[in-house]
């Protein structure tokens, strides 16, 4: 009878231990905690360790948001370390100053799956798409703004520009997407040759 008792006792242990593991898992897969990410012009430093990264792209409005677990983690399983993606300033924007980020244009939510699996985000906020993607992404009600040339260091363009991406680094910081804050997002750019 006392090593019936002893036994049992020994297995709710272990099942409490299993639990504690169980949730520790889970803690570390889905939070980063704060990094501290630097360039020391030659890599990616991460946490004071040069990095060697592969990275792949995933465009998410390409996709549904039920597709993107998936799609991340098949890119995972290939050896990704890092999901790059465009932001879609005409989807996000199609009409000026009234955004859209409902279903496949979601990008807080795209963004939080790649991180609780573990990968890094480059974020490529344009403004010009150089991806396949109609009229370059720009919004169509921007070709009508009075003296605007696209992709050029003229004021009307760079203003424009300028609102759009201060927006969305706006939405990451809000929602602690950048890796400072504990997020997945490791690099921010905008289009290096987008000036003429």
């Amino acid at each position: 009878m006392m090593m019936i008792k002893e036994r049992m006792k020994l297995q709710k242990w272990l099942i409490i231990i299993l639990l504690m593991v169980i949730c520790m898992n889970y803690l570390i897969t889905t939070s980063f905690g704060a990094i501290n990410v630097t360039y020391d012009h030659r890599a990616l430093v991460i946490d004071g360790k040069c990095r060697v990264l592969a990275s792949g792209s995933i465009h998410y409005p390409r996709s549904t948001p039920e597709m993107w677990g998936d799609l991340i983690q098949k890119s995972k399983d290939g050896g990704l370390d890092i999901i790059e993606t465009y932001v879609f300033w005409d989807l996000h924007e199609p009409v000026r100053g009234q955004y859209d980020f409902n279903g496949r244009k979601d990008l807080v939510k795209f963004v939080k799956l790649v991180g609780e699996a573990r990968l890094y985000v480059h974020l490529r906020i344009g403004p010009y798409v150089c991806a396949e993607w109609n009229y370059g992404g720009f919004p169509l009600w921007l070709h009508f703004i009075p003296g605007i040339k696209f992709r050029t260091g003229n004021e009307p363009f760079k203003e424009e520009m300028q609102r759009f991406t201060t927006y969305i680094l706006d939405l990451m910081k809000k929602n602690d997407l950048y890796a400072s804050q504990g997020g997945p997002i490791i690099l921010s750019q905008v289009k290096l040759y987008c000036f003429s």
